[in-house]
């Protein structure tokens, strides 16, 4: 079956519920103290006015002092005498008439010098614009001093003085405005630094960036908002009965688990599941993430991780959940960066926070990741994550509960039966699921439908295993031909080979990366596999090689993908499942690891050369013996494959019933409108279960099932 993985979590409609108090506002029993919508618990940013207010603010504040500056200077000024501007001609007048008692020479900018003269009594000039006005105090530009200027002055009876010219009002604020900026820099730093500026201020770097959730906010979920894992919210019920009534355990000296880890691939709801233990429980919920702890300054993510504990305790009993533990728990050791690394000083800060608060303080820890291999011994000893909750794929049943959870948001038509939608996605998580059916929608939405019908769910499911047709692709005649018959081969194999999963569809319909696909449903659930199996699997692959070398004498770059799949299947069976007589009941696989686990630095090899050699040989003994085989069924089915392969040229689709037809002899009926789902989906076993061994064969399940000719 297609074990299909997306990163996102199983979504349900959110239940808002009401919360009953007592008239005194403290809480009676058991009930936890929840916080009133205005005093609920914030991150680092909390309550206080707007950036915009802050803003607003800082502007009138430096506007005031800019105003200020500027008043003080024109009061410094305003007692002064005006001075009207004469031209250089009236000036020699003047000085020519002896009219001029008293001067100051000042020194302007650019080197230039002004007269500013005083005349002995008012006299009448033509000045501003040529209008006539008594003047008395005159300036006007000299352009340059020199010794004769000087004598003449000192000839005709002027009292006069040098002096440095003062500069423009402007010339002042230029002068002042870097002390200014260094005044607002520091302020602004200071602000930041304070906490002031926000959830990004310097200090606040330590804060936990925690996000708080609770009944005013309307995000309650309950657990009948969670399908498809009944035993992972069975295991979860110890957990809000503690929330409900923690003296029930106290009482006989039971001590609840300190952390519960959520285990499971992408998609399965395990942040759903964390939020339903919260809205059963009726008690604060913490959300944060595993990477918010970890930042580039050394020491951040250990402060993170007190202040997370300390904003915790004040909501107890209460819900922390860290998602994504696995970008801070992961495995300490060897690995680059060595004991002094960020990332495991925020661990051991977490490892002391879980194991050293007081017992029954009504804190409890859920965390989830989908790499449990990866996790530190220490952070899953008892007393800290001392319970793992495994959240796996759902079952048929548990697929149907999750669609009906879905549909209910969706108009759908009569003909819709979850119950054979959910027989025909095996693997399919909840967010798969989720996924499927919010395409079905969007099938009914392009055809202008009132409803979702069943043969939008069947083209949506077809879109997502197989990817979405390429009907503009241009494709030659003679490579048309080629596919059909590689896919027919692989059909053909499936069909004749008594061990071989039933084939699902044929189809030469460009999807995707591929030109055309060959797709397989279990007729029953298998948790191990047989050697028999195996390679019944491999020749399956291969057939469609096979059918190529058989028909036109030619290999394509169309079975690259199938050699893969082939290749990795024969090796699993000698390295690591022991299916191999020459090399008997040995695993000579290399662990494989990834360096920055800290479990080793470097890979090293674990068998040697002449087994190695062996190993080799028994794979490539494996392959030569499946494509002889798949040849072999071939070349005796000749005719049958020359007329399957022509009948899916002109159909291009043919799906398992027909198949079988053909091999009777029997003619197809006319192309028609059918729901092929509904066919093939009934013929699915109704109990699933997951086992490691059926985990283990995970890529191998989906790599045989959509056997894909990648062009």
């Amino acid at each position: 079956m297609n074990q299909m993985n997306q990163n996102s979590e199983n979504n349900t409609s959110d239940k808002k519920s009401k919360r009953n108090t007592p008239k005194d506002g403290k809480p009676s029993g058991s009930k936890p103290n929840f916080r009133k919508p205005g005093n609920e618990i914030r991150g680092p940013q909390g309550p206080g006015e707007s950036p915009t207010g802050r803003i607003m603010r800082s502007l009138l504040i430096w506007g005031a002092m800019f105003a200020g500056i500027v008043i003080v200077y024109m009061l410094m000024h305003a007692n002064q005498k005006k001075e009207w501007a004469i031209s250089y001609t009236q000036y020699k007048t003047l000085l020519t008439e002896n009219k001029i008692a008293a001067a100051t020479i000042e020194k302007s900018q650019f080197n230039r010098y002004v007269f500013k003269g005083t005349l002995k009594e008012q006299i009448s000039m033509n000045v501003d614009n040529g209008k006539p006005t008594y003047i008395q105090h005159f300036t006007t530009e000299l352009g340059f001093l020199d010794a004769s200027m000087e004598k003449e002055w000192s000839d005709r009876g002027i009292y006069w003085v040098y002096k440095e010219g003062d500069s423009p009002w402007w010339g002042m604020v230029i002068s002042i405005l870097p002390w200014l900026a260094l005044i607002m820099v520091y302020m602004f730093v200071m602000r930041r630094m304070q906490g002031g500026g926000g959830p990004k201020g310097i200090f606040s770097f330590g804060k936990a960036r925690v996000r708080m959730l609770n009944e005013s906010q309307g995000n309650r979920v309950m657990f009948t908002d969670v399908a498809g894992c009944d035993e992972a919210k069975y295991e979860l019920q110890e957990v809000v009965e503690f929330l409900r009534d923690p003296s029930k355990f106290q009482k006989l000296g039971g001590k609840i688990p300190r952390g519960v880890l959520l285990l499971g691939p992408p998609g399965t709801g395990k942040t759903l599941l964390a939020r339903a233990v919260s809205g059963e429980a009726n008690v604060p919920f913490f959300s944060i993430s595993g990477a918010d702890f970890v930042e580039m300054f050394v020491g951040v993510g250990a402060s993170r991780v007190r202040d997370l504990f300390e904003q915790a305790k004040k909501s107890a009993p209460c819900l922390v959940f860290i998602d994504e533990i696995d970008a801070v728990g992961r495995q300490r050791g060897a690995g680059l960066g060595g004991g002094h690394d960020e990332r495991e000083q925020t661990l051991n800060q977490l490892l002391v926070e879980m194991d050293g608060f007081e017992q029954n303080s009504g804190i409890i820890i859920i965390a989830a990741t989908n790499r449990p291999d990866v996790l530190d011994a220490a952070l899953l000893r008892p007393g800290r994550f001392d319970r793992q909750v495994v959240v796996d794929r759902p079952d048929v049943k548990g697929r149907e509960e999750i669609l009906k959870i879905h549909m209910k948001t969706i108009p759908i038509s009569e003909d819709v039966n979850p119950e054979i939608i959910a027989r025909g996605t095996p693997g399919m998580s909840g967010a798969d699921l989720a996924n499927l059916v919010n395409e079905a929608a969007l099938f009914a939405a392009r055809k202008n439908k009132t409803s979702v019908s069943m043969e939008d769910f069947e083209n949506a499911k077809d879109k997502i295993i197989m990817g979405v047709e390429r009907k503009s692709m241009v494709i030659s005649e003679k490579e048309k031909e080629v596919t059909a018959y590689h896919e027919v081969g692989h059909a053909l194999a499936g069909k004749l080979l008594q061990l071989s999963d039933p084939v699902h569809k044929v189809t030469i319909i460009p999807r995707g990366r591929a030109l055309g696909v060959t797709s397989y449903l279990p007729s029953e659930e298998m948790h191990s596999y047989s050697r028999d199996y195996l390679e019944t699997r491999i020749v399956t692959l291969l057939a469609g090689r096979a059918a190529e070398k058989v028909v036109f004498n030619q290999l394509t770059t169309g079975a690259g993908n199938d050699l893969e799949r082939a290749t990795g299947l024969a090796r699993k069976m000698v390295c690591e499942w022991g299916m191999s007589d020459a090399i008997g009941p040995v695993m000579v696989a290399n662990k494989q690891e990834e360096v920055f686990l800290g479990r080793e630095i470097a890979q090293k090899s674990n068998i040697s050369e002449q087994t190695a050699q062996l190993v080799d040989n028994e794979i490539k003994a494996i392959l030569m013996k499946a494509s002889n085989n798949a040849e072999q069924l071939l070349k005796d089915n000749i005719e049958l494959l020359h007329k399957v392969s022509k009948i899916l040229l002109e159909r291009e689709t043919i799906d398992g019933e027909e198949l079988d037809m053909i091999i009777r002899g029997e003619e197809l009926p006319p192309l028609t409108i059918i729901s092929k789902l509904e066919k093939f989906a009934k013929d699915l076993p109704r109990n699933e279960q997951s086992t490691p061994a059926a985990e283990a064969m995970a890529p191998e399940q989906e790599s045989m099932n959509d056997q894909e000719r990648a062009g």
